[in-house]
């Protein structure tokens, strides 16, 4: 990496975060746009959820467009262009795809919303992928994590003002049923009009702002070797959106090619592996195993975040969940998102230059200053909190995990990993509230994988970071790829535990998915020391 000077870099830390909190605020508005798209659209319950399905495949194909045509020219794009400089251009074509939702909502043409939403994630995903490389960057590899906490944290910020701005939109007037849909699009147009103006405005700041040059003038071999499997991974994807005409096609069940895109994805990256481990050449950044490891983690991971939740909802209405109103159920999807800002700010207390006592107090206390935060918001907006303070027993094994961690970004991992098995089982095996938070307090084990999955699988990667960061964007794929195949176990699994439905088992995805990222947490460390490289004990022996 190329950066100018040695200066301190800790503004500049604060300048490249402030573009997670557009990820974090659409991504989380997504779960109140669905159901409004549905009733104003009269959309099945599966087109509705294309709008998931085309938002976390954005940054799929996103990052596919950006290999390939970097490939096509011979040039890394992404380092010609600059970091500073991708970002910059990310923000101008999200800000394009908010104002193609203007004329898309007007229009009443849910094809154009979610081409509207395609351009958004595309814009995403090339932020994505110069924004992480470039915070952890800023700083020592043995604490890209803990920076990438930092920036999760204000990520998360606006997964929850998000949800609670659109649903304030939406929902919040006492009108007609007639007015309010009227209401609701002119509601709509100003929130698009609104994000488009702080996209160009983000984008106007960044340019004129002192950032660091950090990019690599390298230059990058051949990696011809990785464009089958990702044409293949591409295939795999669009079998989703194509699942119920195979399915007539072929005479199978529906959900047969949503396990069958599942099988393809992984199969693919795992015979990567094995073929790049006996002849490197050509594979590119994929001839490090950590980095393919890595993009099976951040598929598994993403797609264990957005299924917690995307299914919590209609699990809570069933009576053995006590049979909540959607009001009720808000407050709980709130407490997810608002897990997932705890586990972070926690995590982003090793990036400040204090004393290991003072951080071990702040560990203690942050995670329920955040807590109380999440309480605050909720209660301002007249909801009943008295229900959720249980809750901080949760919280309390989080602060027990991050001590025995210690801010170690594998062992860490593996806590997480191991914790997040423990409250999946925990909630399948039990019912009503304490499920309920078990099932919840998933999202305090999610909170710190992205930083730490991200960073243990570019370490080592020199001047194939930039590909690699493109290839682990790429697997967002999986919050496209994974609810839904935990959807259809939902369907089509009634009673294979007796007196269990078919949603609650359901939640044997999840828990599949913790224990993948343990694993990862394990295997990852093993393939870096053979590389001479040992974060855990902050020592770099060699390496690239």
């Amino acid at each position: 990496m190329e950066q100018n000077g040695s200066r301190n870099y800790r503004s500049a830390l604060f300048t490249v975060i402030t573009v997670y909190f557009f990820w974090g605020f659409l991504a989380a508005s997504n779960g109140i746009f669905i159901p409004f798209c549905k009733e104003h659209f009269s959309l099945t319950q599966f087109q509705s959820q294309l709008i998931d399905f085309t938002f976390y495949g954005g940054y799929f194909i996103g990052s596919l467009i950006l290999y390939f045509a970097s490939q096509a020219s011979k040039v890394d794009i992404l380092n010609k262009l600059g970091y500073k400089n991708g970002i910059i251009v990310g923000l101008l074509i999200s800000a394009v795809g908010a104002l193609a939702m203007v004329p898309s909502v007007n229009t009443g043409s849910f094809g154009l919303i979610l081409l509207s939403f395609f351009i958004i994630a595309l814009g995403f995903s090339l932020q994505q992928t110069a924004a992480n490389p470039f915070v952890i960057a800023l700083g020592p590899p043995s604490t890209g994590a803990t920076r990438l906490n930092l920036a999760g944290s204000l990520n998360n910020i606006g997964g929850i003002t998000g949800p609670l701005t659109v649903k304030l939109l939406l929902f919040g007037t006492a009108v007609s049923a007639i007015a309010a849909a009227d209401v609701k699009i002119s509601s709509i147009n100003t929130l698009y009009y609104i994000l488009a103006a702080l996209f160009i405005g983000v984008a106007i700041f960044f340019k004129v702002s002192d950032l660091p040059v950090v990019t690599s003038d390298q230059k990058i071999e051949p990696s011809n070797r990785v464009n089958l499997p990702l044409l293949i991974l591409l295939v795999a994807f669009l079998m989703i959106l194509a699942a119920d005409p195979l399915s007539n096609a072929l005479g199978l069940p529906s959900e047969y090619p949503v396990y069958a895109s599942l099988l393809i994805i992984l199969g693919t990256l795992i015979r990567a592996i094995s073929a790049s481990a006996k002849d490197k050449t050509g594979w590119g950044a994929m001839q490090y195993p950590q980095l393919i490891l890595g993009m099976i983690g951040i598929f598994t991971y993403v797609g264990t975040e957005v299924t917690i939740q995307s299914n919590l909802g209609s699990l809570l209405h069933t009576p053995e969940f006590g049979g909540f109103t959607e009001s009720q159920v808000a407050t709980f999807i709130s407490l997810y998102w608002g897990s997932l800002m705890i586990g972070r700010f926690t995590g982003a207390i090793d990036s400040f230059d204090l004393s290991k006592q003072t951080k071990n107090i702040l560990t203690a206390i942050v995670p329920f200053m955040a807590f109380a935060l999440v309480l605050v918001v909720n209660g301002s907006l007249g909801e009943d909190v008295s229900n959720l303070y249980i809750y901080a027993i949760s919280v309390a094994i989080l602060v027990v995990a991050f001590y025995i961690g210690q801010q170690k970004p594998t062992r860490t991992c593996m806590v997480m990993g191991l914790l997040g098995v423990a409250f999946m089982l925990a909630g399948l095996l039990t019912t009503g509230t304490f499920a309920t938070f078990a099932f919840i307090s998933g999202g305090l084990c999610c909170s710190i994988m992205w930083p730490s999955i991200f960073s243990l699988a570019l370490t080592g990667l020199g001047k194939y970071t930039s590909q690699g960061s493109a290839f682990l964007i790429m697997m967002i794929l999986g919050g496209a790829i994974i609810p839904p195949l935990q959807g259809k176990i939902a369907d089509s699994s009634n009673n294979v535990i007796p007196g269990m439905s078919g949603l609650h088992f359901s939640y044997i995805v999840p828990a599949l998915g913790f224990a993948y990222i343990a694993f990862y947490a394990w295997k990852v460390g093993i393939e870096l020391r053979k590389q001479g490289i040992d974060l855990d004990n902050m020592e770099v022996k060699g390496g690239h």
